[in-house]
């Protein structure tokens, strides 16, 4: 079936999702440790994702936990060192498919407030035709209603939407709507798949 549009997943596709590694740089990895296992970070972070203000929530949570406060207001304050870095070979392939004339869209679990501040941070953030931000829209990956909402709004049938995703419940939640999917382990995958479908050469996908 034909592709007419690639969606890309962004954290740990396009930019590298994994705070854990900022902060052992910043505070060190015992320290860490004993920090992630007492503050529950990822949880109230998905707040974020869900429509919540990246600011509001992480300061809120400092306030409960005060003798963590610093590095709570770090998970807002180092955004920037956070969510990095880019991850280079799926950047060529975004920016490659573009050239080529191929829609791409994001489909990402991420805030409202925080989006803006990746895409100064990463241009190629900017490329996209369609951007589906889950804290703009309020509804997140794996529910059903925002791969819903994506169909509604681009108008592509899901048999002719190419998924990439490195979570394997995103990637089920597309696939059970029709989407064609990639689990995103390595760009080197992605790319092989790019290939495969025709919408690359193997040289525009190196």
């Amino acid at each position: 079936m034909p592709i007419d549009a690639v969606i890309f997943d962004i954290g740990n596709v396009l930019i590298r999702w994994n705070p854990e590694a900022h902060y052992d740089a910043v505070i060190g990895p015992e320290r860490r440790r004993a920090f992630f296992a007492e503050v529950p970070l990822h949880e109230e972070h998905h707040k974020v994702d869900e429509g919540g203000s990246l600011r509001a929530v992480m300061y809120a949570l400092a306030d409960r936990y005060p003798h963590w406060g610093d590095e709570i207001r770090m998970w807002h304050d180092d955004w920037d060192a956070l969510a990095a870095p880019d991850i280079s070979h799926s950047v060529r392939l975004l920016t490659a498919l573009k050239s080529q004339g191929t829609p791409v869209f994001a489909l990402t679990n991420f805030g409202h407030d925080n989006f803006p501040r990746s895409q100064a941070a990463y241009p190629f953030l900017n490329l996209f035709d369609r951007e589906y931000v889950s804290g703009r829209l309020k509804m997140v990956k794996p529910d059903a209603a925002i791969y819903a909402h994506v169909e509604a709004d681009c108008g592509i049938p899901p048999e002719r939407l190419l998924f990439t995703d490195d979570r394997a419940d995103n990637i089920a939640a597309a696939a059970a709507r029709g989407w064609q999917t990639h689990l995103f382990d390595h760009p080197q995958g992605f790319a092989g798949r790019l290939v495969a479908e025709g919408l690359l050469s193997s040289k525009e996908a190196t």
